[in-house]
């Protein structure tokens, strides 16, 4: 079987600086694949990279077997990519429904299309159904999000990208967000490339990990033994264990 996402031998950089040094990651079909690693590792470089706002000084990235390599971020976007940016990036002064409106601005001419996948949206976000006239600008952090999430449905992805959706958020809203993209991939069919810190809750619903380190793939594998890799287990989960017995 194809890969839905296949990036191999990835570098791009930064002015002189190298950000992505050679990574390689697969994406399978229908699952959930978490890329996780620490601040200025590189893992809104690769999704940026993928989505074509990142052009990479050589490697190569293929969509189901397609090389989309450096095309511009609207055409990767109609070959079915969606991604939700660090920090949301919904547009304040526009109600919700306007908001999701514009995430299927490339599929604006099939208006039955367009009206049923808003439809599904607020099947799977009831909230926002509710809200559906209220500036962006007025929702909660968690409300936000779900309004990110389901505008990037809006553009019928078979591929979305989630750069840190955990970002800012309550503990509570953290394992509802989580549950969300879990019921997406289940019910939407979505593919997901979760880029995240919220290790713990991100490895919990994720089928395959990677560790992106300094720009280099450290360690990758399925994310049940990603998880009790003595390493991960000491950078990502020590802390809070520590903190925890520290409280007891």
């Amino acid at each position: 079987m194809i890969d839905a996402l296949a990036v191999h031998n990835l570098w791009v950089s930064y002015g002189g600086a190298q950000v992505c040094q050679g990574v390689d990651l697969t994406v399978p079909e229908g699952q959930v694949v978490l890329l996780m690693g620490a601040n200025g590792a590189g893992k809104t470089t690769v999704l940026r990279t993928i989505m074509g706002l990142k052009r990479p000084a050589s490697g190569t990235v293929s969509l189901r077997g397609r090389d989309i390599t450096g095309w511009p971020a609207h055409r990767v976007v109609r070959a079915g990519v969606a991604l939700v940016p660090e920090g949301r990036q919904v547009f304040p002064e526009h109600s919700v429904e306007e908001n999701l409106r514009l995430g299927g601005y490339s599929h604006r001419r099939d208006r039955a299309g367009t009206h049923r996948r808003m439809r599904e949206v607020f099947e799977l976000f009831p909230a926002l159904e509710a809200r559906r006239r209220q500036h962006a600008a007025t929702l909660s952090g968690g409300e936000a999000q779900m309004l990110a999430l389901g505008r990037a449905l809006m553009s019928r992805p078979g591929l979305l990208l989630l750069d840190e959706p955990s970002l800012g958020l309550s503990p509570l809203l953290v394992r509802q967000v989580f549950e969300y993209i879990r019921a997406m991939n289940r019910g939407q069919r979505l593919t997901v490339l979760l880029v995240e810190q919220a290790a713990a809750a991100a490895l919990a619903i994720a089928d395959y990990a990677y560790v992106l380190d300094a720009g280099r793939i450290a360690l990758g594998g399925q994310a049940s033994e990603v998880a009790r890799d003595p390493k991960v287990q000491e950078v990502y989960f020590g802390a809070s264990e520590k903190t925890a017995q520290a409280r007891s």
